[in-house]
């Protein structure tokens, strides 16, 4: 099966706590290709936070209270949201960077199997790569791809060099 896993594209990361210029941009791309998938082929994770954040490890050193479950902030952004509802995507809350398969509800909600797997959201070098790694431990034979429009991070020149290291993580990069 072919499935896409949009990450992380919520308000927080978009113009949120977290936003930054240009994410917004990727909203109707990222849509469009949620609805190129369609049903029983689209999964999206939420980076969630209780209201403790501040007290965790990721809380000591990234200081800024976003996406806590149930806020504005924690919602997905803009007409992505309607996309993923239009097609009944399967959404993942996670606490940290990757989704943890080892979590009952997480790993239920899993596709069974891959074959083809493409990554987009936010923010390129913290929580798409670090599902990449996650995706390519739980489907070892599935190819992983990234699309480099739909992508992005608050810094440019980081997000270069994470498509780099997706690439050497034999990710394929498309529209580079």
């Amino acid at each position: 099966m072919d499935c896409l896993f949009v990450i992380d594209y919520q308000k927080d990361f978009v113009d949120g706590a977290l936003g930054f210029p240009g994410a917004e941009k990727l909203d109707s791309a990222i849509a469009a290709r949620v609805r190129e998938y369609g049903p029983g082929r689209v999964w999206f994770t939420r980076d969630t936070h209780g209201a403790d954040y501040l007290n965790t490890r990721e809380g000591k050193h990234l200081p800024v209270v976003h996406t806590v479950r149930g806020t504005d902030g924690w919602q997905v952004y803009g007409e992505t949201a309607a996309a993923l509802r239009e097609v009944g995507a399967v959404g993942i809350d996670k606490v940290t960077f990757g989704m943890d398969v080892t979590d009952p509800a997480a790993a239920a909600a899993l596709p069974e199997s891959a074959d083809r797997i493409e990554l987009c959201g936010l923010d390129s070098n913290i929580c798409v790569i670090s599902n990449a790694a996650v995706l390519q431990s739980r489907y070892p034979e599935a190819q992983l791809m990234v699309d480099a429009r739909l992508t992005a991070s608050f810094d440019p020149a980081l997000n270069e060099k994470t498509l780099d290291v997706l690439a050497g993580m034999q990710v394929e990069i498309l529209h580079r």
